[in-house]
């Protein structure tokens, strides 16, 4: 059962209440990495914003400070599953094409071999499906991390504006993707430089997803409810409207922890690490 929920628009924020969060989100493009096994990353230095539209039932505004961290470039392709799971389920095969058809739990199996391919600690304990936030290896970003990525420092409906007038430049969407999705990178990025935040596929987060949870949501690093039934998506995909590329825009879908649990070819990810502390403006 999918739920579409429309939701957070960020507004000016106010001062943070603990040392060193009261830093402004970065103005130009963080500093770009590549790892060890290829992916290109960006490094977006922590910061606040408020999170949250007071229009929608489901998202109070509230203050949040993200710490820094490094997020991929673009969403995980074919090409990168394939080499480090050994096989490419999506429906729609080409190599620079975001991975599809993956599931939640899919996801971080993902992260979890990335990690160990490049030696670094597995953040997912497979059996619990817990998220270790201390280790030093890949996970999904929390939904606050994904729309401070996502919104670079802006405040407006999406990141060039309030009108999806512009949005076609961005990304791949319903009204121009051909009723498939396409290879990542090849519309602008957004100001931090993080490439196809909206649309092509949905992109799963850690966080489980629950209608009230920004009335209750830390101010500090908040990562979700302890349980649910459904994780959090984000940003739109190549066969939904303009309206769910919104940077605010809530989704949420089924985990699919078995086998027998589907997967669609409108959901993919991408993977973030924790960065040093140090990591500020």
């Amino acid at each position: 059962m999918k739920h579409f929920i429309i939701a957070a628009l960020l507004l000016p924020g106010t001062l943070a209440l603990l040392q060193g969060c009261n830093r402004k989100a970065p103005n130009n493009a963080p500093g770009e990495t590549k790892t060890e096994s290829g992916v290109e990353m960006v490094l977006l230095p922590g910061g606040r914003f408020t999170m949250g539209d007071e229009n929608e039932i489901d998202a109070k505004p509230h203050q949040v400070v993200v710490s820094s961290f490094y997020i991929d470039k673009y969403p995980v392709t074919q090409a990168e599953y394939q080499t480090v799971c050994g096989k490419n389920p999506s429906r729609w095969k080409a190599g620079r094409n975001p991975v599809e058809q993956v599931r939640w739990s899919d996801a971080v199996r993902y992260c979890n071999a990335r990690s160990r391919l490049e030696g670094l600690q597995p953040c997912y304990d497979l059996q619990t499906w817990e998220c270790n936030f201390n280790a030093n290896g890949y996970r999904l970003p929390t939904e606050a991390e994904w729309e401070y990525a996502c919104r670079a420092g802006t405040k407006t409906t999406f990141f060039f504006g309030n009108s999806p007038s512009k949005l076609a430049s961005y990304a791949w969407f319903d009204e121009n993707s051909g009723k498939k999705p396409k290879p990542v990178g090849q519309k602008r990025p957004n100001p931090w430089g993080l490439y196809d935040m909206y649309g092509n596929v949905w992109e799963w987060c850690n966080d489980f997803y629950k209608v009230d949870y920004y009335q209750e949501s830390p101010e500090e690093n908040p990562k979700g409810p302890k349980t649910g039934e459904t994780k959090v998506v984000r940003g739109g995909a190549w066969k939904f409207s303009a309206e769910s590329c919104r940077s605010g825009y809530r989704y949420n879908e089924d985990p699919g922890y078995v086998d027998a649990c589907f997967g669609y070819d409108i959901y993919g990810f991408r993977c973030v690490r924790n960065a040093p502390p140090d990591s500020t403006i």
